[in-house]
């Protein structure tokens, strides 16, 4: 595979006669599946071969290769003197050399990395059990117990993992800790993740029934705040904004398109795959919250965004992902962050200033804000964002400023609106 990024003969047979040649020919053939272009290729294919030739010297063998290994490896560079490697860019090399190791372990050539292996470094047992009943009970995503195992871990050291341990009283300390220290959004993730875990041990018959209702709970007011939208000539400007005579463009238009016509989320746009599109039916299948499926209507404007995308815009990949990175290795998003990146980049292209955080949901707030100006109902609302209770609808009924000036009273020293 070296014949794809090397002309010269002579320098293919001093990679495959050098240490690890079998190694590095492996390293080359992912990183042209994975689709970089020639020179970044060869700036890692060095790196990696810099970092085979240290670690023969060292006497370090490729089961011992993991992030450990890595990290010895960036301190040689900053006082390297091998003979051959020049003064390279010691952070194209590192960044070679970590490439090669994570193929290696991606394809099983190596053992775990070391914080698999360090005595210790492992979850706590209780804590790889409630997340395991919580995917299978409630469909929780990768990233939300991601999110409740932060607290958890402290929570589960602090009784050394016994849940017999657990009272009312300390459970209340351990949250009134998080509200000292942090907001009040901080302060109610925590409060969610004990909940779930409590919850989880009564299930389980580890703790008694009821214990989760010492749980307090966070004061806060319930549609306080105002959603931030965008008005609609806002929306369409920033969807104009793409550049449709490039790959990026249609991949970055098909998105904007996704959550503004049909109020994606942005994990939805990251978790979408190529087998959600039914293109005869002109459905798309969307997995939300706690797993739940649901179908929407592939409209003409969408369906056709999609279409250009997957066929002129999206880089050749074996992954089942709708929406790929735009270079190599081409992969999908790694998380929804990328999406929310995609629609800042839109809006600032479009002048149009983002009324919020959260720049990918914006476009869903601004969905239901039109939605509602042109009379639909909230209960219309709430089936096409997937909310599960109309409550959760009911802040967009202060963004209707017309119907809210019809049932307005008049102060009696003013005269009426």
């Amino acid at each position: 595979m070296f014949e794809r990024f090397f002309d010269s003969c002579e320098r293919m047979r001093a990679l495959r006669g050098g240490p690890g040649g079998d190694l590095l020919a492996g390293f080359a053939e992912a990183l042209s599946e994975a689709g970089y272009a020639r020179t970044t290729a060869r700036r890692h294919i060095r790196g990696a071969e810099h970092f085979l030739s240290w670690a023969d010297k060292a006497g370090i063998t490729a089961d011992g290769f993991d992030d450990q290994v890595v990290s010895r490896f960036a301190v040689h560079l900053k006082q390297c003197r091998c003979p051959g490697y020049g003064h390279s860019n010691q952070r194209d090399v590192l960044r070679g050399a970590r490439l090669f190791v994570e193929q290696l372990q991606r394809a099983g050539s190596v053992v775990a990395c070391a914080r698999a292996t360090t005595p210790g470094s492992t979850e706590p047992v209780l804590l790889c059990a409630f997340e395991q009943w919580m995917r299978e009970q409630r469909g929780t995503c990768a990233a939300t117990l991601y999110n409740y195992s932060i607290p958890l871990r402290r929570l589960i050291a602090r009784v050394g993992g016994d849940p017999r341990r657990l009272d009312a009283q300390g459970l209340r300390q351990f949250v009134l800790e998080a509200v000292q220290k942090s907001g009040w959004a901080a302060a109610k993730k925590r409060t969610t993740a004990v909940r779930m875990f409590l919850r989880f041990l009564i299930a389980e018959g580890q703790c008694p029934a009821g214990l989760d209702a010492a749980i307090p709970v966070v004061a806060h007011w319930r549609l306080s705040s105002l959603p931030r939208y965008l008005p609609s000539d806002d929306v369409e400007r920033v969807i104009a904004s793409c550049n449709l005579g490039t790959p990026l463009g249609k991949r970055d238009r098909a998105i904007l398109l996704l959550l503004a016509r049909l109020g994606l989320r942005a994990g939805d746009i990251v978790e979408l795959q190529l087998a959600d599109i039914d293109w005869k039916g002109a459905w798309i299948t969307v997995c939300g919250k706690s797993r739940r499926t649901t179908r929407f209507p592939l409209t003409q404007e969408v369906g056709q965004a999609l279409a250009d995308y997957l066929l002129e815009g999206r880089p050749q990949s074996d992954a089942d992902a709708v929406f790929l990175r735009a270079r190599a290795p081409f992969r999908g998003f790694a998380n929804h962050s990328a999406v929310s990146v995609i629609v800042e980049q839109a809006m600032r292209r479009a002048q149009v200033k983002c009324p919020s955080r959260g720049a990918a949901h914006v476009l869903r707030h601004s969905l239901a804000a039109s939605m509602l100006r042109q009379g639909a109902s909230l209960q219309d609302i709430a089936t096409v964002l997937r909310h599960r209770s109309i409550e959760t609808t009911q802040i967009y009924a202060k963004v209707d400023v017309s119907a809210l000036r019809q049932i307005a009273q008049p102060w009696s020293e003013m005269p009426s609106c």
